[in-house]
């Protein structure tokens, strides 16, 4: 069964848009692994809009399940972050300044010298590297020669021609899943992923360990409850 991680960063920017601490974000965490969620995502930026990086030290003192911290390792405050709190996994976005949401991955060809040293420096801490790229099989090949151990597919073009055509959407995941196993890759995926679009995903990626959602899942609580929207997003991965 692929893993599923929730991302809490909106549960964040609902807290920040009033002060103060509700809801929790540590206690949204909690609950989502008392759910049934197998890890938990941040996404902390350097204005801190959603996740302050307190959180992200309150988060790996007292979750149990997976932690996966992601973001730009161009910023050493990220880098600095992530290794004083050894997380199971980090994953290196590629981010711009003032970005509002991630919407490229990695150019692993142009930037292969650079992310073989991000990798190195925090496999050598004992924390397991993802790196979101595009669902291109070259970017997928050229990721495997930086020593990352698995890649994170970038999906919102799979959630937008979703809509449309189902089996044209998910043919470019189809093909990079191919080439991450064939190159010995593990493989996330992550990014508009929802209730309407993930099980055909899950059942047409060869390989897929872990999704990562939170902005649909976050939302879908909203109507269905948080227990109740986990239970569901469990069941599409089945």
């Amino acid at each position: 069964m692929t893993r599923l991680s929730v991302n809490i960063n909106k549960i964040a920017t609902l807290r920040n848009s009033r002060g103060g601490n509700n809801p929790s974000v540590l206690a949204a965490a909690l609950a989502c692994e008392r759910f049934g969620a197998q890890g938990i995502t941040v996404h902390p930026r350097p204005d801190e809009r959603h996740i302050r990086y307190t959180d992200v030290y309150d988060l790996k003192e007292n979750i149990t399940t997976e932690f996966n911290i992601e973001g730009n390792c161009r910023e050493q405050k990220f880098v600095d972050l992530v290794l004083a709190n050894k997380p199971a996994q980090v994953t290196l976005v590629p981010d711009e300044e003032g970005q509002i949401t991630s919407n490229h991955g990695w150019d692993t060809i142009k930037h292969q010298a650079y992310l073989k040293e991000m990798c190195t420096l925090f496999k050598d801490h004992g924390i397991r590297v993802s790196i979101f790229v595009d669902p291109d099989p070259e970017m997928v090949e050229a990721a495997a020669e930086t020593g990352t151990d698995r890649i994170e597919l970038y999906t919102e073009a799979y959630a937008t021609a979703f809509l449309d055509e189902r089996e044209a959407a998910i043919q470019p995941y189809f093909k990079a899943a191919q080439k991450a196993n064939e190159v010995g890759l593990g493989i996330n995926a992550g990014h508009d992923l929802d209730l309407n679009n993930l099980t055909y995903f899950n059942q047409h990626i060869p390989g897929l360990l872990e999704v990562s959602i939170g902005h649909a899942l976050i939302a879908d609580a909203l109507y269905l409850g948080l227990e109740e929207t986990i239970k569901r997003y469990l069941a599409a991965l089945k």
